[in-house]
C-alpha cells in the first residue's frame, strides 16, 4: 500500500455545484448513468487482519493521531446509531457502510445521513473509526457541508449501545485525492480516535467530482 500526503486544509470556497459530492472509502467507483452523483476517492481500506505496520503522521502541523493510549474506560458494545457536532450543527444517524464487489464503500442511501465504515474500528474501540458523509448535493449542502470548518479543541460526540462518547478534534488536512494520505486515515492508534472525511477543494465539472478531500482527526476523551 502506497502513503499518499495531501497539503493543509484551506476553507472551501461554497459554490454552486451541478452534481453532488460524496466521500467513497476505498477504489474509485463509476455509477449508473443518470444519477448525476459526483465520487471521490479516500484510499483503500486495509484487509481485515492485516492493519497498516504505523500511522503516518502529517508532521503534527495539521492533524496528528494520538501518541499515547486514554485511560482505560468501560468498553462500549453495539454499533454506533449517532453522531453529533456541535460546532457546525451536525446531528445525524449513523449508516453502517460496508464495501461492495468494487472494493469500494457503498454510500450512504441519504444525503442528510453520514455513515460509519464498518469494516474497521467502531467508535470507542482502540484504532481509527472513519465516518464519511456528502459536502453537498443539487439540492444544496448535505451532512458534511461545514466539516471544513472544524479546529483543534472542538467536540464530536458519537452514541453507542446507549453511551455517548466524546472525542477532541485535533487537527485537520485537506489533499488531492490522488495523494490520499492512507496510512493517516487507516493506520493503527493506540487509542479510539476517529475520522471524519468529506469532499473538498474545486469542483471538476467535466469528472463530476471534487478535486480534493477533507480529513479531520478526533481523539476519545478520558471517561468523566
Amino acid at each position: 500500500m502506497n502513503e499518499r500526503r495531501g497539503p493543509a486544509i484551506r476553507r472551501h470556497r461554497r459554490r454552486r455545484a451541478p452534481a453532488a459530492a460524496l466521500v467513497v472509502l476505498g477504489a474509485a467507483l463509476g455509477l449508473a448513468a443518470g444519477t448525476g452523483v459526483g465520487l471521490a476517492t479516500t484510499g483503500t481500506p486495509p484487509a481485515t487482519g492485516t492493519p497498516p505496520a504505523a500511522a503516518w503522521r502529517p508532521g503534527c502541523a495539521v492533524g496528528c493521531p494520538s501518541v499515547t493510549p486514554p485511560p482505560a474506560r468501560s468498553a462500549p458494545s453495539g454499533k454506533p446509531t449517532r453522531v453529533r457536532v456541535p460546532r457546525i450543527a451536525v446531528d445525524s444517524a449513523l449508516a453502517v457502510l460496508g464495501l461492495d464487489r468494487a472494493g469500494a464503500l457503498a454510500p450512504p442511501a441519504d444525503f442528510a445521513v453520514a455513515g460509519w465504515y464498518g469494516g474497521g474500528p467502531a467508535p470507542g474501540d482502540p484504532g481509527p473509526a472513519v465516518l464519511a458523509g456528502h459536502l453537498d448535493s443539487r439540492r444544496g449542502p448535505s451532512v458534511f457541508a461545514r466539516l471544513g470548518e472544524l479546529r483543534p479543541g472542538d467536540t464530536v460526540e458519537v452514541w453507542r449501545g446507549g453511551q455517548r462518547l466524546v472525542f477532541r478534534v485535533t487537527g485537520s488536512l485537506r489533499t488531492r485525492k490522488d495523494r490520499f494520505p492512507t496510512q493517516a486515515v487507516y493506520g493503527p492508534t493506540p487509542g479510539p480516535e476517529l475520522r471524519l472525511v468529506t469532499c473538498g477543494g474545486d469542483f471538476d465539472r467535466r469528472r463530476g467530482h471534487y478535486t480534493d478531500n477533507v480529513v479531520v482527526f478526533a481523539v476519545a476523551e478520558p471517561a468523566g
